[in-house]
């Protein structure tokens, strides 16, 4: 005989019973578990293979597949149902609770195994997220009327996956990081066994055991929480080698700075941004082109360059009244403003009086919603983003992009922008070069040898063409008037070859940069 035969029927339209109340306050907190379990395994899967549109399209339909899964398991489960949903609990708990952390050990130690153990892991817990609240379910049953019983459920279950959707960018991440925070969620989902524990312990047999084992959960995810610095510190320390200085995560981004022999090394999720003893290269080659042939620059722009290091070089024409710095990353502008070290790199550029920091999406930004900034032109805009490794970075070297780039440039002005390397990705940077030419603009492609990246490239967009500045600032570490035209000669094997043009609808640009990259990195 089931349990549920000896109970009667609940009686329909009744005030609700705390056991009820309290039923649909634990499918609230699954929901929002279960959803935490599934953005972390996204959001990992895009800092560390990149391409964030693919990795979680793939993670979040590996993780509905397995839910479905679950449903379909949860009907060989039969007698003793409070006591199959506490051990799920506990094992939710821990799997879910401990998934990030394994997932960045696993990069650091194990690279290879990182996309089986992330599916894997990604499988199980979606596995036992799915067999939850069919459990619930019919466990409530004993105290919901059948016909309210379908919506009560799917209502907190969706109001629980509402709080952490907002929760997790906005608050989660940025202040507690991804491992404490599935280590939170792993310590809510053990809560819950607890629960289950004491309301259903008259009918959990080998009470005992059940509890024991909801208190080595918990101890086991409260160690994890606490030591959740040092395995973090474990496997980026061996990721990344040399010693790490500073490292935050931004809703953004995971912002990692080391400090080795060859001095700091800047790395915005795992991927190289500079290297202090070659970074003069790049910089130098990036500004002072287009800079040195306006002749005497008065506004200038920057977008993106959040560490300071292009505005360091701008501040040296005395002709600069002004630099606007567009930095979507707060946390990219206040560690490089206040850190004195990295303060130190970039000249203190960025505590510069001329300077004007604005933290918001470029794209946004040139479309005018800074009322100031609405009408504003400049005589120089340097672009210097990330390499276009997902969709939302693409969207910043399309057609569309660059025509409202071209508004903002003003008729005898030149902007800059930096353009992956010509020799690796050299379909990828004629894709750039032909996408700011179906905007009306000129484009004046170059490249630069730094050791730290190899050949890179950059292309200059202007109204009118570019023409060889005839002289430079002094004091310059890497350019002179002799070298600077070798920049705009390109060997056979960087000619030029047909391209696409990058759209907004296609961004053809991000799968062109995956397959040339992923020829090469390991």
């Amino acid at each position: 005989m089931h349990l549920s035969d000896s109970i009667e029927a609940p009686t329909r339209g009744a005030t609700p019973r705390p056991l009820e109340v309290t039923l649909l306050a634990s499918v609230f907190v699954v929901a929002a578990c279960g959803l935490v379990y599934e953005l972390a395994a996204g959001a990992l899967a895009s800092y560390l293979l990149g391409d964030s549109v693919l990795q979680f399209s793939t993670v979040i339909g590996c993780y509905l597949f397995a839910m479905g899964v679950g449903s379909w398991l949860s009907r060989f489960f039969d007698r003793q149902l409070p006591a199959h949903f506490l051990r799920i609990e506990l094992m939710v708990a821990l799997a879910g609770g401990a998934m990030p952390g394994l997932l960045f050990l696993s990069n650091a130690y194990m690279p290879g195994a990182f996309r089986f153990l992330l599916y894997t892991l990604v499988g199980v817990v979606g596995i036992l997220v799915g067999l939850e609240i069919p459990l619930v379910m019919r466990i409530l049953k004993r105290e919901v009327a059948l016909k309210d019983l379908v919506s009560q459920v799917l209502t907190f279950d969706y109001l629980g996956a509402l709080a952490v959707s907002v929760a997790f960018p906005l608050l989660l991440v940025p202040q507690l990081g991804l491992i404490r925070t599935g280590l939170l969620f792993g310590l809510l989902n053990a809560a819950v066994a607890f629960w289950t524990l004491w309301v259903f312990r008259h009918e959990l047999r080998r009470w005992g055991a059940h509890a024991w084992a909801c208190v080595l959960t918990v101890l086991a995810l409260g160690v994890g929480f606490a030591a959740a610095d040092h395995i973090t510190t474990l496997a980026e320390d061996k990721f990344y080698h040399d010693r790490i200085v500073l490292a935050a995560t931004s809703p953004y981004q995971r912002i990692v700075v080391t400090n080795g022999r060859t001095g700091h090394k800047l790395f915005l999720n795992g991927n190289l941004q500079f290297a202090e003893r070659d970074e003069y290269r790049y910089h130098e080659a990036l500004v002072h082109p287009v800079m040195s042939a306006f002749g005497a620059p008065r506004k200038v722009a920057v977008l993106g360059g959040g560490d300071g290091m292009a505005v360091r070089e701008i501040l040296k024409y005395p002709s600069v009244e002004s630099v606007t710095l567009v930095e979507l990353d707060p946390n990219m502008t206040g560690l490089f403003t206040k850190d004195p070290a990295m303060s130190k790199l970039n000249a203190g550029s960025l505590s510069s009086p001329k300077l004007r920091i604005v933290n918001t999406d470029a794209f946004q930004w040139l479309q005018g919603g800074d009322d100031k900034a609405e009408q504003e032109m400049f005589d120089v805009i340097i672009v210097d983003f990330p390499d276009p490794t997902n969709f939302s970075i693409g969207k910043l070297y399309t057609n569309s992009f660059y025509s409202l780039l071209s508004q903002r440039l003003s008729a005898s002005g030149y902007a800059v922008i930096q353009t992956t390397s010509p020799l690796v990705a050299r379909q990828s940077f004629w894709t750039v070069a032909t996408t700011i030419e179906s905007v009306g603009l000129h484009a004046t492609p170059y490249h630069a040898n730094v050791p730290s990246f190899g050949e890179w490239g950059y292309i200059i967009a202007s109204h009118r063409p570019w023409r060889m500045p005839a002289s430079l600032p002094e004091g310059l570490r890497y350019l002179g008037s002799k070298t600077l035209p070798l920049l705009f000669d390109f060997p056979v094997d960087m000619a030029r070859v047909p391209a696409e043009v990058n759209r907004l609808s296609n961004q053809v640009l991000v799968t062109t940069y995956e397959q040339e990259w992923g020829r090469v990195v390991p």
